[in-house]
């Protein structure tokens, strides 16, 4: 069987009136340094974000989200930042910001298992942590 590899993950938060306080997880973004991978999945929950704040504008939250995804996956055109070393992108990924997308704490993990991808440990947070059963 494989070694388990680390990686590190955050929440993406979406917090759509900072001065409230409240949030919704829309995300997790994860950095696994061995296997060189840097990814994220974004699920939005429209009506749990419209439940919480009913005047947000849906179409920018989802638009600015998908801005994690295009650094994420870096190149040309995922602008200024996405070009960076992939270090350095999930630095800036993960810095604390007082907007309406924020992620949380940083946290670690590992990759193991049969198949140890980080691809799937990103999925059974998302499976964990956003997704409402």
């Amino acid at each position: 069987m494989p070694a388990p590899s680390s990686f590190d993950y955050a929440i993406i938060r979406v917090v759509p009136r900072v001065e409230r306080e409240e949030f919704i997880n829309a995300g997790v973004v994860l950095f696994c340094t061995t296997q060189r991978f840097l990814g994220a999945r974004i699920e939005l929950d429209d009506a749990r974000l419209k439940a919480l704040s009913p005047e947000v504008d849906v179409d920018m939250v989802r638009g600015h989200l998908e801005s994690f995804r295009r650094v994420c996956e870096g190149g040309k055109d995922s602008g200024p930042i996405g070009r960076l070393p992939q270090k350095d992108r999930w630095h800036w990924l993960v810095a604390p910001r007082s907007t309406i997308i924020q992620t949380g704490p940083v946290h670690s993990g590992l990759c193991q298992g049969p198949n140890p991808e980080p691809r799937l440990a990103l999925e059974h947070l998302v499976d964990t942590v956003v997704r409402v059963r």
